[in-house]
């Protein structure tokens, strides 16, 4: 897991239900008392923790099931290994499943270049190709560079052209969306990507393809207790 230096806490706590199981050594699933209108923390009086901001953020395009019956949000950094390294089993979790909505939330902590490829991403939505965009990025091995950014897209069929004009157009709401990514994941208590919420349970860290299963399966099981 990669780790960032801890900012000043804007968000002191979160209410939390029981403990529902270990999954692996060191990852455990926290539920999390997330319910429409509601929120743990504000930010400026803006609600950051409200279901509707956490899963189903309107500015985010969804991978996976856009009518899944389960969220996956993933909060990630195109630099952080970690994060590369579970992409491909991720997406095959959620291709086998079939009924998973996936969600990715840009949350840029491991310096400027990862700030600028999250930025880049976000634009390249208002061309239609914001999938196509983090999977280019998420999906090679190496430290990302500026340069190696637009590479990537552009092999990724974008128009940077148009890009850049979307990127200059719309600065302030994909600022916005980072902000918000960023204040939801410290909200939240993560210390460093990847980190998820499944469901609505909270899951710092990484995990195997049968973990995520496993907590695909649990928050099921919470959802249809309600």
């Amino acid at each position: 897991m990669t780790k960032s230096i801890e900012p000043d806490r804007l968000f002191r706590s979160l209410t939390r239900r029981q403990t529902l199981g270990a999954l692996g050594a060191s990852a455990l699933l926290f539920g999390l008392d997330i319910a429409p209108g509601s929120a743990a923390a504000q930010n400026d009086g803006e609600k950051v923790l409200t279901e509707a901001l956490v899963l189903r953020d309107p500015d985010i395009p969804v991978a996976g099931n856009p009518d899944g019956d389960i969220t996956i949000v993933e909060y990630f950094d195109f630099n952080c290994p970690y994060c590369r390294k579970l992409a491909p089993e991720l997406r095959q979790v959620v291709q086998d499943d079939g009924k998973v909505r996936l969600v990715f939330k840009d949350w840029p902590i491991l310096g400027e270049v990862s700030v600028l490829a999250s930025r880049m991403a976000l634009a390249s939505k208002y061309q239609g190709k914001f999938i196509q965009a983090h999977e280019a990025l998420i999906g090679v091995s190496s430290k990302l560079t500026a340069p190696r950014v637009r590479e990537l897209l552009a092999g990724a069929g974008i128009d940077l052209d148009r890009l850049d004009r979307d990127l200059a157009a719309n600065a302030k709401a994909i600022d916005a969306i980072i902000a918000r990514n960023g204040e939801q994941a410290e909200a939240f208590g993560f210390k460093g990507t990847p980190a998820f919420i499944i469901g609505k349970f909270r899951v710092p860290g990484v995990l195997t393809m049968a973990q995520f299963d496993q907590a695909i399966a649990d928050a099921r099981k919470a959802a249809k207790k309600k």
